[in-house]
């Protein structure tokens, strides 16, 4: 009897563990919805310089993106054989490019809205996906999906799904690439992107 307690006990405390470690829908979502309204379709609807709206997308991304985390994860298993001061200067520039790249992306949904379509579980322990669309002039609307990371009530996005394209995993491919056909390695790679993010 007591063994079939204790039983009973372990599998309530994995299941309460297990249902702690979900991602609240509802608040990923609103979490993204706070995303696009009160910041991407600000910026890239407001009548201001390219240089005043690099630096919204700046404190934008700051903000709400896990840089670090998608840092580690485009570079993949070089991460781990980099010195901290590479490490350090690869999060750096990939900001800087990123915050370019982007500012100018999104430029695309100017004048639109997101449409939120729900949720998708992600088998990633702390993420979820949240589904948007974004209607277009012409043709079928453009799929915009969001992972979002939790950590102690936290909230933060680690990789953008444009059209099944992640753009974290498109620069995982593109990264390591580069990285084994340069000379210079991860150093290649920091002034190949630092070059790109000032041109």
């Amino acid at each position: 009897m007591q063994k079939f307690l204790s039983f009973v006990v372990a599998v309530f405390l994995l299941a309460t563990g297990s249902a702690q470690a979900e991602v609240n829908a509802q608040q990923a979502e609103d979490f993204i919805k706070q995303v696009t309204t009160q910041g991407i379709e600000e910026i890239i609807n407001s009548d201001v310089s390219i240089e005043e709206k690099d630096a919204r997308f700046a404190d934008l991304f700051n903000k709400y993106l896990d840089l670090d985390f998608i840092g580690r994860f485009v570079l993949g298993r070089y991460w781990r054989t980099s010195t901290p001061e590479q490490q350090k200067e690869f999060i750096n520039v990939y900001r800087e490019m990123n915050i370019k790249t982007w500012s100018k992306r999104f430029d695309e949904f100017k004048g639109k809205t997101f449409v939120f379509k729900g949720t998708t579980p992600s088998n990633s322990a702390g993420q979820i996906f949240v589904n948007t669309e974004v209607p277009m002039e012409q043709g079928a609307p453009a799929k915009v999906v969001w992972r979002v990371k939790e950590t102690k009530g936290e909230f933060k996005v680690v990789d953008i799904i444009i059209e099944n394209v992640s753009l974290a995993i498109t620069a995982r491919n593109e990264y390591t690439a580069y990285i084994k056909k340069s000379p210079d390695g991860v150093d290649g790679l920091i002034a190949n992107l630092r070059q790109k993010s000032q041109q």
